[in-house]
């Protein structure tokens, strides 16, 4: 059984200092908790470095000014408190989750004096789906991506997860390893937490145009490693009955990495060369001390 997240051994970067995991705490009646009021990042260590730890910190910062939250640290000691979670954590390989909130000292849908927190943990992270190469399993989410108008949707934000929740709880309810959502107007979208790649039959790389969902960073990774390839790279809209015509299809991810599947509602796929190399390339990237996908994303 897995070890509850509430109670783990070491410690927590909060509000600028370490505070021993368990005692790392918000109130009950923090803004966030009611009404969403939180933007947080999902990031990777390798060797014990963190994978583009730059870009997930400025998108956190992005994410934040979207949100009307005025971060009270800068990017460089935002940085700083990532490296030192994963150094005083011993993490050779795993899982860093930054956090922005806002507090407990408005209770209501306005709240522009709430303080705003920022915390930083990190764990053990081993593979999101084990046996890779034979492929997931997923289902069509009957929840699907809104339109922008209605939501920042290039913010990772707490809230806009509720629909990959319900999406995911639903799949392995079935049986299935993750869903497929749509967009509001019936395109291919994401999965719960992962970008899509599909090899057509005119032997490129499609995945879906980002413009109402997040454009991943080990989406446009996977991209640059890709072109390095060779393999022409379309993003596009894409009407979900061209899976039909689908050789191979893949996940990207902080979580998932790259991750074959083999089937999504009625149409089955055989995880196959391209993704292999991916995969690979991939493992080999995110080990560098220097990516040289460093300008990708």
């Amino acid at each position: 059984m897995e070890m509850s997240y509430d109670d783990r051994p070491g410690q927590i970067w909060y509000d600028g200092e370490l505070v021993p995991w368990k005692e790392a705490n918000a109130h009950i009646l923090s803004h966030a908790l009611h009404y969403a009021s939180c933007v947080f990042e999902g990031e990777r260590a390798y060797d014990g470095r963190i994978f583009k730890l730059r870009q997930h910190t400025e998108r956190l910062f992005e994410g934040a000014e979207s949100m009307d939250m005025e971060m009270p640290y800068t990017v460089e000691e935002v940085d700083a408190a990532c490296n030192l979670v994963v150094q005083t954590q011993g993490i050779k390989d795993g899982y860093v989750r930054p956090i922005v909130w806002r507090g407990s000292e408005m209770m209501g849908v306005s709240a522009q004096t709430a303080q705003i927190h920022v915390a930083v943990a990190a764990w053990e992270w081993p593979d999101y789906f084990a046996d890779r190469m034979t492929g997931i399993r997923m289902k069509w989410a009957k929840w699907r991506r809104p339109d922008p108008a209605t939501i920042p949707c290039k913010t990772k934000a707490g809230g806009l997860y509720m629909i990959c929740t319900l999406s995911k709880h639903d799949a392995e309810k079935e049986g299935f390893a993750d869903a497929l959502m749509l967009d509001y107007r019936g395109y291919i979208a994401e999965a719960t937490g992962a970008n899509i790649f599909m090899l057509l039959e005119d032997g490129k790389l499609h995945t879906p145009e980002p413009d109402c969902f997040l454009d991943g960073i080990t989406k446009r990774t996977v991209m640059a490693l890709a072109k390095a390839r060779g393999y022409d790279i379309v993003q596009r809209h894409i009407k979900p009955e061209e899976l039909a015509g689908a050789k191979e299809v893949f996940l990207t991810g902080t979580a998932v990495e790259v991750t074959p599947v083999r089937e999504i509602g009625e149409y089955s796929f055989t995880p196959g060369a391209v993704t292999r190399t991916l995969m690979e390339d991939y493992d080999a990237e995110v080990r560098r001390e220097v990516p040289a996908t460093l300008n990708a994303a």
